[in-house]
Formats: C-alpha cells, sequence, structure tokens
C-alpha cells in the first residue's frame, strides 16, 4: 500500500490531473463518443502517468543531493527501478489505446510523448527547454479532434493557444527550484533568463493564447452564448496576467507563480468552451 501510495506521489498527480481533465474537457467540445472519449482520457492519462514518473526516475540522483523531501525516490520510499518499470508500462499502455482511436491520434500522441520525454531526458538542461512544451502543448488540441469521426487537426488558432499554455507552464513550473536546479546543473531557459524575465514572458503568453482563442472563436460565427464565454473568459485571462505582470516586473515574489497558475487555467477553460464550436 505504501509503495503504491508512493507511486502516484512520483507521477507528479497534480499535472497529471490537470492535463487528464483538460483532455475530457476538449473532447467533450470537440464531439467525441463515449468510447472515444474514454480512449482519448485514458491514453492522455497514461502519458502523463510515463512523463511524471520518467521525469523523478531521472531526477532521482539530483533530488536527492538537494534534498527534495516531497519525492518519493529520495527520500527512500521506494526505488529506481519500480518507477522506470512503471514509466515504460505507462507509455505502452498509452500508445495501445492511442492505436485504438486510429494512425492519425497515434501518430499526434506518439510526438506528444516523445517531445515530453526529451525534456526530461535532455533538453531540461539547455536553452532549448521550452521547445518540448511549445509543441506538446501545440499539439494537444488536436488530439480531441483527432478522436472525432472525421478525424481533423485543429486549426491554427488552437494550436498557438495550446502553446501559449505550454510556454506558462514551463516558464513558472521551475521558478519554485531554480536555486536548487542551480546547484545541480539545472541550466534551461527560465534559469538562463532569470526569475522576472521568465514570469513577465509568461504573462505574454498567456494573453497572446486568450486573444487567439477570442479571435479563433470569431472566426466560427459562435452562438450568441458562446461568443460571451468567449469574450469573458479572455476578459479575465488578461485581467489576471495583466496584474501578475506588474507585480512580476516591479519585484518577483511568491503571489507570481499562482498569478500565473490562474490565468493559464483561465486560458485552458476558454480554450476548451470555444473549442465546442470546432
Amino acid at each position: 500500500m505504501r509503495s503504491a501510495e508512493a507511486l502516484w506521489r512520483s507521477c507528479h498527480p497534480g499535472p497529471t490531473l490537470v492535463v487528464s481533465v483538460l483532455s475530457l474537457l476538449l473532447g467533450l467540445a470537440a464531439g467525441a463518443t463515449p468510447t472515444a472519449l474514454a480512449l482519448l482520457v485514458g491514453s492522455v492519462f497514461a502519458g502523463q502517468l510515463s512523463i511524471g514518473w520518467s521525469n523523478d526516475a531521472i531526477d532521482a540522483g539530483r533530488d536527492r543531493a538537494v534534498g527534495r523531501t516531497d519525492k518519493p525516490i529520495a527520500r527512500g520510499e521506494i526505488g529506481v527501478r519500480t518507477v522506470w518499470i512503471a514509466a515504460v508500462g505507462a507509455v505502452a499502455a498509452a500508445l495501445i489505446l492511442s492505436a485504438l482511436l486510429g494512425p492519425g491520434f497515434l501518430i499526434a500522441h506518439g510526438v506528444f510523448l516523445v517531445s515530453a520525454w526529451s525534456y526530461n531526458v535532455a533538453l531540461k538542461r539547455s536553452v532549448l527547454s521550452l521547445a518540448p512544451f511549445l509543441l506538446s502543448f501545440g499539439l494537444f488540441p488536436s488530439l480531441a479532434t483527432l478522436a472525432t469521426d472525421p478525424a481533423r487537426v485543429a486549426p491554427l488558432w488552437a494550436w498557438i493557444a495550446g502553446a501559449a499554455l505550454g510556454a506558462a507552464v514551463h516558464l513558472t513550473n521551475v521558478l519554485p527550484d531554480l536555486d536548487d536546479d542551480a546547484r545541480t546543473g539545472i541550466r534551461g531557459l527560465p534559469h538562463r533568463i532569470g526569475a522576472r524575465a521568465s514570469a513577465v514572458a509568461a504573462f505574454a503568453a498567456v494573453a497572446i493564447g486568450a486573444l487567439s482563442v477570442l479571435l479563433g472563436g470569431w472566426m466560427l460565427q459562435p452562438a450568441p452564448l458562446a461568443a460571451a464565454v468567449s469574450v469573458v473568459g479572455c476578459v479575465l485571462v488578461l485581467a489576471v496576467a495583466a496584474a501578475g505582470l506588474v507585480r512580476a516586473l516591479r519585484a518577483p515574489d511568491r503571489t507570481v507563480f499562482p498569478l500565473v497558475m490562474v490565468s493559464a487555467l483561465l486560458l485552458a477553460l476558454q480554450l476548451a468552451a470555444t473549442s465546442a464550436g470546432l
């Protein structure tokens, strides 16, 4: 029981559940059938498990070196080998479920996973650390549309919004760990440009994403209610982003990270609501 709990905590449960729920919302908005929706969410969930587990397994030595008490492997609650086995099993399950949704979905989700794993394996230490987030999250809205009949790729504005969401997540997710990362040689893009520039870029990204969804929604000629939802969502994202941007420019503090996360969540909800017109 303790091993199962430790394994769950090693998968980065917060992001795993958030991304899986977002796939559910986008799938519902795209009109996926119940069977396709179950396969979509199941494959995304398994894929996210593999990403989280591989990240913790790869970072085990670094986490021990900096005394990460929130990491089960670093605390000795579970072995690296066990987590690696779980990661490989999860990615295999993700690809099997993806194949059941057709070749288009399998290719798209395969690219998503290769991109995410490449960050864990190597790119988090390079100036290209942002690239996997742009690619994977840019692809993400297409997973929902490729799970429908007929399968189709999401429009450009949805790609832009997804990539903007990914950029915001990456640029702020590392902020609490900048010092620990520096001690162990992690030098991704946020580490190179600093906390303030990272926060500013993250808020700019969610603003760009919100405007992209708003313009894309208008091109769909939505019903009045859908149009109103898109406008309200955009206004909320921009309001939170503006407040966070002002604070980040003055002096980044502990409120910057939650403000980016709130604005990113609002962007995700705006994207899901607007995607109902795809």
